[in-house]
């Protein structure tokens, strides 16, 4: 396995990159290293991640104008933000866009890390993330284990098209498992979740239950905890209003 450590910032950055391969790598810096982010990713496509262990500040960030991209057997932590989907749209720039698409993670491992997965925007412009799926994906005492996080603003940034299953695991009780906060203006939809079990790490006592702002889709009656904050499917007239895939290739 080949290896890099105690990068003062990003490890590696793929920026307007096409057919990216990476196997059997290793990407560590101390947990306390701020901007020490694994792998960055943004402007690119075809991107292939695979049999890696990376732990450091965000342990993958995919930003604007990125798709197809696969995430497999990989181990993020200890320490560090997760796997991190940011659209990142300049705040005051009202004609600004921003798309993410096609990304799928699987198979992977999350371990004492601030968040596991994570879809973050920035306010001001429009943009968004879709067709993304995160398919069985342990948690071993993470804080935020799935979280949206639009920061309840009236921008036009949204998700949609989301598929969570299997993610289990224990978190941290000092936040909620589950957080989606989209946007005032424009939701989250067609989320699906089924196969969730997070429970308190060290066999604490459950303080929040999962928070749904503005949030659509369909959910596992069977999962725990129990995600009955999740609204019903948006109509089909209002999921046609919500074009998010800015042109797919």
């Amino acid at each position: 396995m080949n290896s890099n450590q105690n990068s003062p910032q990003f490890h590696m950055t793929f920026d307007g990159c096409h057919e990216v391969h990476i196997n059997s790598l290793r990407l560590t810096s101390p947990p306390s290293s701020p901007n020490t982010d694994g792998i960055l990713i943004e402007n690119s496509n075809t991107v292939e991640i695979h049999n890696s262990v990376i732990s450091n500040d965000d342990c993958i960030s995919i930003g604007t104008g990125s798709y197809n991209i696969d995430i497999r057997n990989l181990t993020c932590g200890p320490g560090g933000h997760g796997i991190r989907l940011t659209l990142l749209v300049l705040l005051g720039n009202q004609n600004s866009r921003a798309c993410v698409y096609n990304v799928t993670v699987r198979d992977s491992f999350i371990n004492f890390s601030d968040n596991g997965v994570r879809i973050k925007t920035w306010q001001g412009g429009s943009g968004s993330v879709s067709g993304v799926t995160f398919d069985n994906i342990q948690m071993d005492t993470v804080r935020n284990p799935i979280i949206i996080d639009h920061y309840y603003s009236t921008s036009k940034n949204f998700t949609k098209d989301m598929s969570i299953v299997g993610i289990k695991g224990t978190y941290d009780i000092r936040s909620s498992p589950i957080h989606f906060g989209c946007s005032n203006s424009v939701p989250c939809a067609n989320l699906t979740l089924s196969d969730i079990e997070l429970v308190p790490s060290k066999g604490g006592v459950v303080v929040d239950d999962p928070f749904c702002w503005n949030a659509y889709g369909v959910r596992d009656e069977f999962s725990v905890p129990s995600i009955s904050c999740l609204k019903s499917n948006l109509s089909t007239l209002l999921l046609g209003n919500l074009s998010g895939n800015c042109g797919v290739r």
